[in-house]
């Protein structure tokens, strides 16, 4: 048996609510819309991990979700310009990645990052 995806699941009474941030701002496509689900992803293949932890690095707290993206300074000035209240960073992290954090509009504390 192998595992072929892991989906986040986010609990909320206002799904539309994701579209700004994850869509607008992240630039995921709308993958499947149900009305009372909506998912968010992209046709890029990526690789399936999940991690445990009991710190998110550097005194942080652990995230909800790790993002990582391309270019972290353009995230950034998106998240800015959306008026999503940045909460860590952007630092460039002794591990070898440039990250923030930033929280959803249902308040997950998402971590956005690229690798150096």
């Amino acid at each position: 048996m192998k595992v072929k995806r892991i989906v986040a699941n986010l609990a909320t009474q206002d799904v539309a609510r994701a579209k700004r941030f994850y869509q607008d701002v992240l630039g995921l496509d709308l993958l499947m819309d149900h009305g009372w689900i909506q998912t968010y992803g992209s046709q890029t293949e990526m690789s399936v991990q999940i991690s445990v932890a009991s710190e998110g690095g550097s005194g942080t707290p652990v995230p909800d979700l790790s993002i990582e993206v391309d270019d972290v300074d353009t995230a950034l000035e998106r998240m800015k310009s959306a008026g999503f209240p940045i909460e860590y960073g952007p630092v460039d992290e002794p591990w070898g990645v440039r990250r923030f954090y930033v929280r959803d509009p249902f308040g997950k504390l998402i971590n956005v990052l690229a690798h150096a």
